[in-house]
């Protein structure tokens, strides 16, 4: 399959451009700012989708909405029309509005004027048209400090600079690059995709959030790297928002340092806190050393040898049943604590021992939920 991109060189664009690149069935041709108009009739020889997301949002003079919306979307009508008026063939055109193509300024003029203009053609030559009304999309590689609050928000705050909020309940509707690709390449690849009652095609989901709440999201990833307490990124806009962040930190904040605690036993680091499913730590110990020789009410852990030998012994706080188990690095096998239970871990190789650990919940000082009972 051959596709046409215009505004390749876009946010839209670029993400587009990696994910067809991940298919071996599709080639892709590419029309920027660069080119001429004149180009688009070559450019369409042999193409089986276009996906039309060149645009203008932002100029120095209004009239590039004309040339850069409008006019362009006429170019390229007409040469989608010639093709089909010439051989028959009706290449299907995917086309990004916007949600203020419904406002009455230069910019929603511009694109209401290239919506018509792809209806037009649909009706008159039966080329199939998907519009696309697209809120605020945001993801990575979006230019910021341009026209996505998202976007600057991330930029300014992973290189530590000011941001601005001047109304922080304003209402932001979202939707995240990634979904808005995923709809493309469906009709690309001839699946239905939702269509509103007006005509134009649906983006899943939206998410409805205020200026203040996202800039405030974005701060406590930043200081996530401090306190190693993480926001719930596994899902949701949270965990799109935290992807968005994380693209725009510079190289040299790719690493960041965490705390070591270290004795005559060996070191013990904590790597992660989460809210509500515990932290993630490791510890080593030098042949001979046991950890452990403590039990816990509630909490729960589990150890994964990564390097070592060793030995995990257990008795019951009640009854004084024990037992013991061996594990050792190379071997994919956890063991759990269990509440009521004392527990320690000896390494018993000649090596240094390397051991990580999940918490069920993070590590309270003041209320530690773990009393030395030495076996």
């Amino acid at each position: 399959m051959k596709v046409l991109v215009t505004g390749a060189n876009g946010f839209l664009g670029k993400n587009l451009q990696l994910y067809l690149r991940e298919r071996s069935d599709v080639e892709v041709r590419c029309f920027t700012r660069e080119q001429s108009l004149d180009d688009l009739v070559d450019l369409l020889t042999d193409v089986d989708f276009v996906f039309h997301l060149a645009g203008i949002n932002r100029p120095q003079d209004p009239q590039e909405y004309v040339t850069g919306n409008a006019d362009l979307t006429r170019a390229l009508c007409g040469a989608v029309a010639e093709v089909a008026a010439c051989g028959g063939k009706k290449i299907p055109v995917l086309f990004t509005s916007s949600i203020q193509s419904e406002r009455d300024n230069p910019y929603g003029q511009s694109k209401q004027t290239a919506e018509r203009v792809l209806f037009e053609l649909q009706r008159e030559y039966g080329v199939p048209v998907h519009i696309f009304r697209l809120p605020n999309v945001f993801g990575k590689w979006c230019k910021p400090n341009y026209n996505s609050a998202v976007a600057t928000f991330c930029h300014n705050i992973a290189y530590g600079l000011p941001i601005q909020i001047h109304d922080p309940a304003a209402i932001l509707t979202l939707v995240y690059v990634d979904d808005v690709i995923e709809r493309f390449i469906q009709l690309m690849d001839g699946l239905n995709v939702a269509m509103d009652s007006d005509g134009f095609m649906a983006v899943t989901p939206l998410y409805s959030t205020t200026v203040g709440e996202v800039a405030d999201l974005v701060q406590r990833f930043k200081v996530s790297r401090e306190t190693l307490i993480t926001e719930k990124v596994g899902v949701g806009l949270v965990r799109k928002l935290y992807a968005t962040y994380v693209s725009y930190l510079p190289k040299q904040a790719f690493s960041y340092p965490v705390p070591q605690y270290g004795d005559a036993r060996g070191v013990f680091v904590e790597m992660l806190k989460t809210p509500n499913c515990g932290q993630f730590s490791f510890f080593t110990a030098y042949s001979g050393v046991t950890r452990g020789g403590h039990y816990h009410h509630s909490k729960t852990e589990k150890f994964l040898v990564i390097m070592g030998e060793a030995r995990f012994r257990f008795r019951h706080m009640q009854t004084g049943e024990d037992y013991e188990l061996m594990t050792r690095g190379g071997v994919p096998e956890i063991v759990d604590t269990v509440p009521g239970w004392t527990h320690d871990i000896t390494n018993v190789g000649e090596g240094e021992m390397v051991v990580m650990i999940w918490a069920s919940e993070i590590f309270d000082r003041d209320r530690p939920d773990t009393y030395v009972c030495l076996q």
